[in-house]
């Protein structure tokens, strides 16, 4: 293991691992007190070579680090890969392609959902790694030898996972399955921080036009402020308070001192006339630019109906050995109870031959679920 401080040695050691047609990555980083996150260490491994990169040493330019996440003739290996690739895209501007996430493809193959690194790592190799420095303070300097054995460890492992979840995917038949999900991981719509989508990570419900707008300027109003500031979100306004003035829509700086969710005090603060602002501006949107609001189902069954998707998917998931949340989430669910044509993963690729067509098939009576001795089954109706 090779520790590297330096630019130069940074440059050899991507020379070297580019040579190899896999290497498997994985980075350390804090972001508790700020918006984008600090990246501390980046380790990564070949099958012959592993290195530690203090990203923080004194003059280190990690350009060629950056373009060997660029370069289209090696796969990089990681696992839960979304966070890493979000600390790359920020920092350099490029999505590191090809990839493959080991998470992803652990759920294919039925370990369950979101698997946890070390929790694989033992069910797939015997050993059980050390979680001592899981939550260490990577920004502080000097890095210790048991933090260098961790941070290599994690490379090192996850170099005979790939090997062996790589070998059963295509065993199976499902190297293309995982394919399909790393096209979305790698595409630069998934990791587009405009603040006016801000809205869209909210999990608040609204139910008029108006309130819509007023959720979508006061959420890119805070994601523009944390961007600015380099704090976390809820540093600038929780969750729950953009909610509260999307559904009051204070117009005044009294009418915003009325809202139980600001701290005391809030409507005198720079921000209250911020905010203030940012509602107007939503109450003045044309409604007919707004996104369609989801009404809720008509259908006094819809409810009934998910649970029947909901018994049919775990069937699907547990007949299969795939994870059920890689198959179908319960929004994926509702939407199609509602609508045939739903734009959905569940009714797209090899989600829609494995569930998605049984599913509109359990919708339409085509399919039912009956028990026979003490199982659910699938009963095919002509």
């Amino acid at each position: 293991m090779e520790l590297i401080t330096t630019t130069a040695q940074l440059t050899a050691a991507c020379e070297r691992l580019a040579k190899h047609p896999v290497i498997t990555v994985d980075t350390e980083f804090l972001r508790e007190t700020t918006y984008y996150p600090l990246l501390c260490v980046v380790q990564m491994a070949s099958a012959e070579d592993a290195v530690v990169v203090d990203t923080l040493a004194d003059g280190i330019d990690l350009a060629p680090f950056f373009a060997l996440m660029n370069n289209e003739a090696v796969l990089k290996v990681f696992h839960a890969a979304r966070q890493d690739i979000e600390i790359i895209v920020h920092r350099a501007g490029v999505v590191p392609h090809p990839i493959f996430d080991t998470q992803v493809a652990a759920m294919v193959l039925g370990y369950g959902d979101s698997i946890a690194y070390d929790q694989l790592v033992e069910r797939v190799t015997g050993h059980r790694p050390d979680k001592t420095h899981r939550f260490t303070d990577w920004s502080r300097r000097p890095l210790s030898e048991e933090q260098l054995h961790y941070a290599v460890s994690d490379v090192t492992h996850l170099r005979d996972v790939f090997a062996k979840l790589d070998a059963d995917l295509k065993k199976r038949g499902r190297s293309d399955w995982v394919s399909e999900e790393m096209d979305i991981l790698t595409s630069p719509k998934t990791y587009d921080f405009h603040p006016e989508r801000a809205w869209e990570r909210l999990k608040t419900r609204v139910r008029k036009p108006k309130e819509l707008a007023v959720l979508m300027e006061v959420a890119a109003w805070r994601e523009q402020e944390a961007q600015s500031r380099d704090v976390p979100r809820s540093r600038v306004l929780k969750d729950d308070a953009v909610g509260d003035i999307a559904t009051h829509a204070p117009t005044s700086l009294e009418k915003l001192a009325n809202l139980r969710s600001l701290p005391k005090g809030f409507d005198r603060s720079k921000w209250g006339s911020d905010i203030v602002a940012a509602v107007q501006r939503g109450i003045a949107r044309d409604p007919n630019t707004l996104p369609k609001i989801e009404k809720p189902r008509g259908n006094s069954n819809g409810a009934a109906t998910v649970e029947l998707l909901k018994v049919l998917l775990r069937m699907t998931s547990e007949r299969h050995a795939v994870a059920s949340k890689v198959i179908a989430t319960v929004d994926d669910l509702e939407q199609i109870a509602t609508d045939d044509n739903a734009d959905v993963g569940a009714l797209h690729g090899w989600r829609r031959e494995l569930f998605g067509e049984a599913a509109l098939a359990l919708k339409h009576g085509r399919l039912a679920l009956a028990m026979e001795k003490g199982r659910v089954i699938r009963v095919d109706r002509a």
